[in-house]
């Protein structure tokens, strides 16, 4: 019965991908199904509504983080914040530079942005259309821009993914961030000094200034527009629960956007709910975007998600995958172990973010039988799941920047930071293992959030 219902979710997360549609209603089908397999197997309903919601509940603490995200993404893009990064960014490019610059500029946007379509919906066009215009390789340019762009997915506090693997697994999220942040230096330095060396030998022939007349033309660039980052990182490092650094940079974008760039109070407000979009028609294809609207299907997909994720695991439906699992573990080790499943869950479910829901579901019993700590397994599904989702030419998270960028299949072997990561932590972690911060007394699972 769970084959049949395995095969026809698979299936219709198929025609989703295929049709276009929102993966969401092959989500509600699976919840269908595995709703009424469970009734036949002899679980009364209400005794399957409670198992539901024990785990949709825990989804409904990154949801509104999910929401302030794509408020604040909209506003940071009116209040003149992103253009900032653009404009100086893209004046200080060398032609020999051209790929390192594309991968840091990625990589400082997708940390302050905290999302990996964000910024290949920004920053991302515009090295494309350069690469494009100046006889760049589009798949090293493409490979460097996302690269950068899931630096940040992975490990910013603005990041949906790093909130979603801290609802999943009852961990903090500044915890996991600063866990994070520690096991990315290795493969971030051997990742910029590959782009260095690419970059050398593949220079832009020239950079088109049309963007930057644009940017300079339709945004006031004053340093002031520096202030929502600001607010945002210093927050960070005050250690401000993440909803409260968000909602006040989010005030101080929209505050800016009504007094410096002159958008009136209703546009605003238009933009913090729909996304912004730029009246100049050079800006609308790297600027328009974001909004509270903008995340909401994923926040709804994450929640059916966890319902189904809930049904399966009270009915201990997943009771032989999670028995393979662990012998699996005790077998190669825990994060390899970890790979693979994070692997199979990204590739069956087509979703970075099912596939971070199901991976915790499944790993979360082997490591506590193995003594391993719940911010070990955030850290173990960060390093894994969260960039191996990128890899898979089906998975929604390397489609839909491919798709924006308008280029195949040619850029994977060139997002380097993407397999360097498990890569490097896969033979760092036996012998030079980070030591896991702690908790601050009385602080537990997601309250930083």
């Amino acid at each position: 019965m769970l084959i049949v219902c395995f095969t026809l979710f698979f299936a219709a997360m198929v025609v989703c991908l295929i049709t276009g549609w929102n993966l969401s209603w092959a989500l509600l089908l699976g919840l269908v199904l595995f709703f009424g397999a469970s009734l036949i197997r002899g679980f009364s309903f209400q005794d399957l509504c409670r198992m539901a919601w024990r785990d949709g509940k825990r989804s409904l603490i990154v949801i509104p983080i999910f929401l302030l995200i794509g408020t604040l993404s909209g506003l940071w893009r009116s209040s003149g914040t992103i253009s900032f990064f653009l404009y100086y960014g893209l004046q200080g490019i060398s032609p020999p530079l051209f790929l390192l610059v594309a991968f840091c500029l990625s990589t400082l946007l997708s940390y302050i942005l905290g999302s990996s379509f964000g910024v290949v919906g920004t920053v991302g066009v515009v090295f494309i259309t350069l690469a494009r215009t100046g006889g760049v390789d589009l798949g090293l340019t493409a490979g460097a821009i996302l690269s950068g762009a899931y630096f940040g997915d992975r490990c910013s506090l603005m990041s949906s993914s790093a909130s979603l693997v801290a609802a999943c697994t009852e961990t903090q999220l500044y915890i996991n961030v600063r866990n994070m942040l520690h096991t990315v230096i290795l493969p971030t330095a051997l990742t910029t000094v590959l782009y260095a060396v690419f970059s050398f030998f593949n220079p832009i022939s020239q950079v088109d200034p049309a963007v930057l007349s644009a940017l300079s033309q339709h945004f006031s660039l004053s340093p002031l527009v520096l202030i929502p980052a600001i607010l945002m990182l210093g927050l960070q490092a005050l250690h401000v629960p993440v909803k409260w650094a968000m909602s006040i940079s989010a005030a101080a974008a929209f505050i800016l956007s009504v007094t410096l760039q002159d958008l009136p109070i209703s546009q605003a407000v238009h933009t913090a709910i729909f996304g912004y979009a730029p009246a100049d028609p050079d800006l609308a294809g790297i600027l328009s975007g974001g909004g509270l609207l903008s995340l909401a299907k994923s926040g709804l997909m994450i929640f059916i998600a966890s319902l189904y994720s809930g049904i399966l695991d009270g009915t201990r439906a997943l009771a032989p995958i999670q028995s393979q699992v662990g012998r699996m573990a005790r077998r190669i080790g825990l994060f390899p172990t970890t790979v693979i499943t994070s692997t199979a869950a990204a590739m069956v479910f087509c979703s970075q973010s099912i596939a971070i829901v199901m991976a915790a579901e499944l790993l979360q019993g082997t490591y506590d039988e193995m003594g391993a700590r719940k911010e070990e397994l955030a850290l173990d599904i960060a390093n894994s799941c969260v960039v191996v989702s990128a890899l898979i030419p089906w998975n929604a998270a390397l489609s839909v920047p491919l798709s924006t960028l308008n280029v195949g299949l040619e850029a994977v072997p060139w997002s380097f930071l993407l397999y360097l990561i498990p890569l490097c932590y896969l033979f760092t972690r036996s012998h030079t293992r980070v030591k896991l911060a702690e908790a601050p007394l009385g602080e537990k699972g997601t309250d930083a959030v």
